[in-house]
């Protein structure tokens, strides 16, 4: 049976006017997909946006900070970050952040973009 989250789900009612979400459980946290883009990470109660050379700037701009992994010993920065907090507390004041990354993830899917370093699949 898959896990619940209360504050994915309060995330999700707040960006119920993107379109059709879809929240995934990954890696100990949770992946947001409107109109199956990827455009928002869930872990440990933060919510992360995503962020391209269009957008980053915005989010730089209001202080907030980026979603780091460490791997293999090395932290690394990922294309997604947080929000102002007063943001989660109103779905008007949200919506525009979301809004940016859902440009930014419909902006990737255009290009057909894939993971870094990973070739593409390649069948018998």
């Amino acid at each position: 049976m898959a896990r619940r989250s209360e504050f994915v789900a309060y995330v999700c009612e707040l960006l119920a006017p993107l379109g059709a979400l879809r929240a995934k459980a990954m890696f100990g946290g949770w992946g947001l997909y409107a109109d199956e883009l990827f455009f928002a990470i869930v872990l440990d109660d933060v919510l992360y946006l995503k962020a391209d050379d269009e957008s980053r700037e915005r989010f730089v701009a209001a202080a907030q900070r980026p979603f780091t992994v460490t791997m293999r010993g090395i932290e690394q920065r990922m294309d997604y970050y947080t929000v102002p907090e007063a943001a989660l507390d109103d779905g008007d004041e949200l919506l525009p952040w979301a809004r940016l990354a859902l440009a930014a993830a419909r902006r990737k899917a255009a290009r057909g973009t894939r993971v870094a370093n990973r070739p593409a699949r390649r069948r018998p």
